[in-house]
């Protein structure tokens, strides 16, 4: 490419990546549990495959991490679209639980290989035309609303698909039987969201062109790969307040585990059948979208009244811990106030991990320097995959009723209280504070 493009048309382009990723991950979040559900699949074994996700994910996120800058961004992004499009195959498809894991495996494959190249990317294009001091946050804000934005018509969509294909004359029955019950009505939004991977893959192909960049080798790569694990793994032991972070990102884990485990069996229970419980299961989803977009919006001023970052993340993530055991409360009641007080929960989850999420990414980003803020947020977001996995395991053998949900309610918990005292000043690294960002968790 003879000269980077223009820094409004790579903005367009990230933004349209982000969507494009985004949205078949959001067709697979009503379904998939009710789904593995209707193949036979118990609650534990559930639980084995979001484990075998998120240990892959947390696995792979380190070493994978400077891979695009030998293979080149659009290369690992390419790659991790065909993962993807493999593992939604196999989710959609799948009847068996060794073809389900490898499916989830999969995926947790595809999702470490896409942290972080196309927002390289587009940082690269943006430092090629306007130099390394020009201003990234519009582009990376576009990219994070359409990301939201996919997420939540995705899972709205992937909710009522199957609801129509089961209400309508006989096609859910008509599917099955046509194809001897390989695809069910609920596994239809798994396969459109396959085929939206197809267009993924060709458009970063041919979308994404990169400007050059220094040469790397392989071999450096995976000679560098022993030290940047352990440079990761060494983070919180330097600095009190990064383990702080990296502790409460592992409770948020625990605490999304138990809801994405849980909800959409409750959901399905309420209304009495899968597919009537995977629309409902959409729109709440969606409404948890809508509700961590708001707290991240409100996160400043949340900051602001509590007078200080690190009170704003005690406030926010004890609102989710309250809205988690809110549920745990009402899993046993049936009626109209439980319902309610559930839904109220549910909401003041994704808003308190929403508004928590910008104040923690300021107090990490302020606490490291530029040379290793790429690992701190790696180091992150392990943490919250590994907790997330530990607890989903322990969730699936729990016995139904409200201890799953106070589980996870309790760990959240936790992770608010580590924030009741003040952190000192940073251990002596040699590093000075990085400058003001408005990061937000991914």
């Amino acid at each position: 490419m003879t000269e980077p493009l223009d820094p409004r048309a790579a903005r367009r382009r990230y933004a349209t990546a982000c969507a494009l990723f985004w949205f078949p991950v959001g067709m697979t979040i009503a379904p998939m549990i009710l789904l593995f559900t209707e193949r036979g699949m118990s609650l534990a074994a559930i639980a084995g495959f979001f484990a075998a996700h998120s240990l892959t994910a947390a696995a792979l996120e380190l070493p994978t991490g400077g891979l695009s800058d030998v293979l080149g961004r659009r290369t690992v992004l390419a790659a991790a679209g065909l993962l993807n499009l493999t593992a939604l195959v196999l989710q959609g498809l799948g009847t068996s639980a060794w073809v389900l894991t490898c499916g989830m495996i999969l995926m947790g494959a595809g999702r470490a290989l896409s942290s972080g190249p196309a927002e390289a990317w587009y940082v690269d294009i943006v430092h090629a035309r306007s130099g390394s001091a020009a201003d990234l946050r519009p582009g990376l804000a576009r990219g994070k609303a359409a990301t939201s934005a996919a997420l939540a018509v995705g899972t709205l969509l992937g909710g009522a698909v199957p609801w129509l294909l089961a209400s309508g004359p006989d096609l859910g029955a008509r599917l099955e039987e046509a194809t001897s019950g390989l695809v069910l009505p609920l596994s239809v939004p798994m396969l459109l969201a396959a085929a939206v991977e197809v267009v993924f893959v060709l458009y970063v192909l041919a979308a994404l062109r990169e400007p050059a960049r220094p040469a790397a080798t392989a071999r450096g790569l995976l000679r560098g790969i022993p030290a940047t694990v352990a440079d990761g793994l060494r983070l919180g032991a330097r600095d009190a307040l990064v383990r702080r972070i990296l502790l409460s990102a592992g409770a948020a884990g625990s605490g999304l585990a138990a809801v994405e485990l849980l909800t959409p069996g409750r959901v399905a229970t309420l209304t009495g059948a899968s597919e009537s419980g995977a629309v409902v299961f959409a729109m709440l989803a969606c409404a948890g979208f809508v509700c961590s977009g708001l707290g991240s919006h409100l996160a400043p001023l949340i900051a602001r009244l509590a007078g200080s970052g690190e009170r704003a993340v005690l406030v926010s993530l004890g609102m989710s811990a309250s809205g988690l055991l809110l549920l745990g409360a009402t899993a046993a009641a049936t009626g109209l106030v439980a319902t309610v007080l559930a839904v109220a929960g549910y909401a003041l989850i994704y808003l308190g991990l929403g508004s928590a999420g910008p104040s923690e990414n300021d107090l990490l980003h302020r606490r490291v320097t530029s040379a290793g803020r790429a690992t701190a947020l790696s180091v992150q977001s392990l943490a919250l995959q590994l907790i997330g996995a530990l607890t989903g395991l322990l969730v699936g053998v729990l016995p139904p009723g409200p201890i799953p949900w106070l589980l996870g309610g309790v760990v959240l918990a936790a992770g608010a209280l580590l924030w009741v005292r003040r952190s000192g000043p940073p251990a002596a690294t040699g590093a000075t504070p990085a400058r003001h960002t408005d990061a937000v968790n991914g």
